[in-house]
């Protein structure tokens, strides 16, 4: 052999060893997670913020989302089943992308799971009031028409033949007994300017507040769906004349169930506002 013939052999014997050597295949199906766990989190998002800016109906918005939670679900089940299917391959296809899109999906079902968990733990109610007998009312702000349209309760056998009224009351002393008027040491005005200055700092838009009268009206807006809940906080003199008795009513515009939304706000707000969420005697 030559000594010019002695590199082509070499080139030779490596081609020959490279091609013995089993090709990877072309990883389509992880190509194909990665791009639906990525789409499942915007189409999410798309959803959410469409509805906020007004795009489509709040119903719309919620289907789009709930669709791609699916999706979601369906890119976790496909990339898991693929990893099971080549995980004794000589070749198996790269993992990186299967997994990105997988985890992708998992962050999106896993903080919308959230919700839904917490829609089977909370009464599907959206209207939520320190005093049952006697709510604080909107004057300024409107209250929603169907505001009692679909309690739920009525086919219960303990609720049959009581009044939309009386079943939002009983639902609500069931799973927000802990919600009631709150006294605090302090005249009326002063709590009222108080609230206002508390509803501000937390971004909500104040419609109308009235020391005088012991009256503050706001409204919350959500940051994606720009859901809004309005407000309403009622203080007036104790019966001893010392101090005042608070009463807050927080309200849905839209939907059955707020998910526990209102009864949240409301007892943060007190915690704030007063110091203490011990009812008023």
């Amino acid at each position: 052999m030559t000594d010019q013939q002695a590199p082509r052999a070499t080139t030779d014997t490596t081609s020959s060893l490279a091609s013995a050597q089993p090709q990877a295949k072309k990883d389509i199906l992880g190509y194909l997670v990665l791009i639906a766990g990525v789409g499942a989190l915007v189409w999410g998002a798309v959803a959410a913020i469409g509805t906020g800016w007004g795009f489509w109906a709040y119903t719309s918005g919620l289907k789009g989302v709930a669709g791609a939670f699916l999706l979601g679900i369906a890119v976790i089940l496909i990339g898991l089943v693929q990893e099971w299917r080549v995980r004794k391959s000589i070749t198996p296809p790269l993992r990186a992308r299967r997994w990105v899109g997988m985890l992708i999906a998992l962050v999106y079902v896993g903080w919308i799971g959230t919700f839904f968990v917490k829609a089977l733990t909370v009464p599907a109610i959206h209207d939520v009031s320190t005093d049952l007998a006697d709510p604080p009312a909107f004057q300024t702000l409107q209250l929603r028409a169907d505001n009692l349209d679909n309690v739920p309760g009525a086919d219960y056998p303990k609720m049959r033949g009581l009044t939309p009224e009386q079943r939002w009351a009983m639902v609500h002393q069931k799973d927000y007994g802990d919600i009631r008027s709150v006294g605090v040491n302090e005249p009326v005005a002063t709590v009222i300017a108080k609230a206002e200055r508390l509803a501000k700092a937390r971004g909500w838009d104040v419609a109308i507040s009235l020391p005088e009268e012991g009256r503050l009206e706001a409204t919350e807006t959500s940051a994606f769906f720009q859901f809004k809940d309005d407000v309403v906080l009622r203080v007036r003199p104790s019966n001893t004349g010392e101090g005042s008795i608070v009463d807050m009513r927080s309200v849905s515009r839209v939907g059955q169930s707020d998910l526990g939304m209102n009864a949240k706000r409301v007892r943060s707000f007190l915690a704030d506002l007063t110091g203490t969420v011990t009812a008023a005697q």
